[in-house]
């Protein structure tokens, strides 16, 4: 039986015995968790509110053209502005990804989430500020400003909730990181209407919204502890057990401490980007960390959402626009029915549910769009359901299973890796599915067909469960791997967790 499958079964075993598994949300845990993934639906929200005013926009930067140089420009540099403004919020997140370890051990993990989010003030006021100077040069600015804050938020926003979390609702509050994006990216496309502030007077508004979510979390955050794990791994204890006390409770307060002792035997010799692409002991843990991202990226759903509007209208739909306003309540959805189900049936269950799921709804999307008549609800049907098995299991679970893998000295730099290559593949898909959707046509979806059938079979075999596990004593990889060794390096090659901490030498 696979790993994942057997960890479930005895699990239940062991709720059916009467086994305590701890954990409950506190109040304080409830608004850390709230204020942190404000960071999510402000990274959602500037994901998707791009796109709704595109013609709006492209009209306003025609004009805005024609005023400062005196003539009407050519339709290829318009078409050239706009899609700088779409891709420079990729380039932004990709430049800021790598800081994600160095911000979050200088300042700590909430220090680092208050610190970030400077960046979407300034990201948000140049965006809703554009009619005051040159539209096109101050959004692309402020695009790139808070894509590099969507790229700290991506990594920072996954390390502190997991850190914070009780064992037992690691993966449901880890989950809620993707319900935070998906609900910036509907509101975006709600608000972005036509009807609402999709229109010409308004659109500074639309994208100056981000700014009321950035000031609510700068108003939030600062009444929040700090990671408990954070804080003793950097020997400040006493803070730690305020903080601890504060999120778990008074009562449990004394057990939790001397678990968190117990995880981290002392303090947490931090772990460099190099050092931890050289150690042994950890390739592993971030070849499953960074594969997972990839799968996330490379499933196609950005060309589903970036493009659904001309997927729609294609396949023959009289309302494109309010189709794809029904996927995103359909994103919704989904991902709040994976955050009942993450500690029920697993992360590796559903990662492999839901990439399945999604190769079989691009192959029927491939059927829908080459159908000569009735594919339209075929088509809407495949999007619908490629959708909602995204949000099931690849959307959600990459971001904190990255951080379960990984003790607290190595964590931080698997994540920043984790982030720049989730933010390196979305500018891949981005930039390249309009030439290959050119080249192939409808065809495009086998291509993520084959991409879902290969993460798909690496899941299999190489993904552990991480359900229900404590982070590791010592910051070494959280779990041995799930199938026989002989798929991985020789045991001769491998390093103890103790060498990771000494600096990973081979024995």
């Amino acid at each position: 039986m696979p790993s994942g499958f057997q960890q479930i079964q005895e699990e239940e075993e062991e709720e059916e015995a009467g086994t305590p598994r701890g954990g409950a949300v506190t109040p304080t845990l409830a608004l850390a968790v709230f204020a942190a993934t404000l960071g999510s639906f402000q990274f959602g929200y500037n994901i998707g509110v791009i796109n709704a005013p595109q013609k709006v926009l492209e009209g306003e930067y025609n004009a805005t053209w024609t005023r400062r140089w005196g003539s009407v420009p050519p339709p290829a540099t318009v078409s050239a502005l706009w899609a700088l403004s779409v891709a420079i919020f990729s380039v932004g997140g990709m430049a800021a990804a790598l800081a994600v370890g160095e911000m979050a051990d200088r300042l700590g993990r909430k220090g680092a989430l208050l610190a970030s989010n400077g960046l979407a003030v300034v990201g948000g006021a140049l965006m809703g500020g554009a009619k005051l100077g040159p539209s096109y040069i101050l959004i692309i600015i402020g695009r790139f400003v808070i894509g590099a804050y969507s790229g700290l938020a991506s990594g920072l926003v996954p390390m502190y909730v997991g850190e914070i979390a009780p064992t037992r609702l690691r993966g449901a509050l880890g989950t809620l990181h993707q319900l935070g994006i998906v609900l910036g990216i509907l509101g975006a496309q709600v608000l972005g209407l036509g009807a609402v502030l999709g229109t010409e007077g308004a659109w500074p508004a639309l994208l100056g919204a981000g700014l009321l979510p950035a000031a609510l979390q700068l108003l939030l955050l600062p009444l929040c502890p700090e990671s408990p794990r954070y804080l003793l791994a950097g020997g400040q204890r006493a803070r730690a057990r305020r903080g601890l006390a504060r999120l778990v409770g008074a009562e449990s307060v004394e057990a939790g401490l001397e678990e968190l002792e117990a995880e981290l035997q002392g303090p947490a010799q931090r772990v460099g980007l190099l050092q931890l692409c050289r150690t042994p002991c950890y390739r592993q843990p971030l070849l499953v960390t960074l594969v997972l991202q990839l799968a996330q990226q490379l499933s196609g759903i950005n060309a589903i959402f970036y493009y659904s509007t001309a997927i729609f209208e294609e396949a023959g739909l009289a309302q494109p626009a309010y189709a794809t306003i029904g996927t995103g309540v359909i994103n919704v959805a989904a991902t709040a029915l994976s955050v009942v189900l993450v500690e029920r049936a697993g992360r590796r269950v559903l990662e492999l549910v839901g990439l399945l799921g999604m190769m079989g709804c691009a192959l029927t999307l491939t059927l829908a769009l080459n159908l000569q008549s009735g594919g339209a609800p075929l088509s809407l049907a495949s999007v619908l359901a490629f959708v909602g098995f995204f949000e099931v299991g690849p959307g959600p679970i990459p971001w904190f299973v990255g951080a379960e893998l990984f003790g607290q000295g190595p964590r931080p730099s698997a994540m920043a890796l984790a982030a720049l290559a989730n933010w390196a593949a979305n500018f891949l898909v981005a930039m390249a599915f309009p030439a290959l959707q050119r080249a192939l046509g409808s065809f495009v979806f086998l291509l993520f067909a084959g991409f879902l059938g290969v993460f798909a079979l690496f899941t299999f075999l190489r993904v552990p469960e991480t359900r229900g596990r404590p982070f590791t004593p010592g910051g070494g990889p959280a779990l041995p791997p799930p199938r026989p060794p002989r798929l991985l390096q020789p045991p001769e090659k491998a390093c103890t967790e103790l060498q990771c901490l000494a600096g990973g030498e081979e024995t």
